[in-house]
């Protein structure tokens, strides 16, 4: 039954950390085993910020060694970034299990994330110059608290509150899912893709890898190739309501661009609202009011239909 968010200030940046904690713990009783947020901050100039984990949440029950591990493998982590020539700019242990480094790097970004994954335990949950994707068990108010998310400060974010149905309760399985390896694409996704494995042989014959068996995943790299073919983000989602079979609703984050599809047979809730500062969108209007308490008129995109707003 999952829950979406999304929302997108048109103007200045605002506190999105905040606001998308507030509409996804309102959607709680849509998903309570994990929450993520793909958040979009301000690019800096010739850096990139880098999210990733050394382990799962879980795992730390598992005694003195994987304590010991995780910090194997965070050494190896920053070994593997200097061989490939990025300079750590400035790195944060959030967790025990997972880090932000801001980096400064030239190179090949396939090669360098493809090097660091190559570790075992080791995942990249993004790596961009504006998205940081942030997921783990519990909560919005508990995965905000744990990663400080509420001071978080951008122009857009995503998020997803999960119900584990048939896979597990695990970052791993845990949305938004990065677009690998594009950098700063986004999506979350509320349906099932009936045609998910001739899509997936499909991107992975053009030589795309997945880091799950989750079809939001696979929307998120379908879009992404598309970009990567040189078609805009509007006519590729379009392409998408033709070629992915199914019920659902998706909404996806680049850079600089909010948008949201919905399938032709329109099961899958979406509520908008929309003003000259704001646009935002979940999937119940509870989410929105959250945020925007006061007297607001909300409205139901039809069935088929791609919307796609600018920062």
């Amino acid at each position: 039954m999952c829950g979406i968010a999304g929302i997108i200030h048109r103007g200045n940046p605002g506190g999105i950390g905040k606001e998308m904690t507030s509409m996804l713990q309102s959607l709680k009783h849509r998903g309570p085993d994990s929450t993520g947020f793909a958040m979009y901050g301000v690019p800096s100039e010739n850096e990139m910020v880098m999210r990733f984990k050394v382990a799962e949440q879980e795992d730390l029950n598992s005694g003195f060694e994987i304590h010991q591990q995780i910090k194997d493998r965070k050494a190896l982590v920053d070994s593997r970034l200097k061989e490939m020539g990025a300079t750590i700019l400035n790195q944060q242990i959030v967790t025990e299990y997972a880090y932000r480094y801001t980096l400064n790097h030239s190179g090949d970004m396939r090669k360098l994330a493809d090097y660091v994954e190559d570790i075992e335990g080791a995942e990249i949950l993004s790596l961009g110059t504006a998205l940081e994707l942030v997921k783990d068990l519990g909560d919005a108010t508990v995965v905000s608290g744990q990663y400080d998310l509420g001071s978080f400060m951008g122009s857009h974010a995503i998020g997803h509150t999960r119900m584990a149905t048939e896979s597990d309760v695990d970052i791993r399985s845990a949305h938004p899912y990065w677009a690998y390896p594009f950098k700063d694409i986004a999506v979350v996704h509320n349906g099932q893709l009936t045609n998910y494995w001739n899509w997936r042989r499909t991107l992975e014959h053009r030589g795309h890898r997945f880091m799950s068996n989750c079809d939001s995943e696979l929307i998120a790299v379908y879009l992404a190739d598309k970009m990567d073919q040189g078609i805009e983000l509007q006519p590729a989602m379009e392409d998408s309501l033709d070629e992915l079979d199914g019920v659902f609703t998706y909404v996806v984050a680049t850079s600089d661009q909010l948008g949201m599809a919905k399938d032709v047979m329109a099961a899958k809730p979406m509520v908008l609202y929309e003003s000259d500062e704001f646009v935002a969108l979940a999937s119940e209007e509870v989410a929105i009011r959250s945020i925007f308490p006061h007297e607001i008129k909300t409205f139901d995109p039809y069935e088929g239909e791609v919307r796609v707003w600018q920062r």
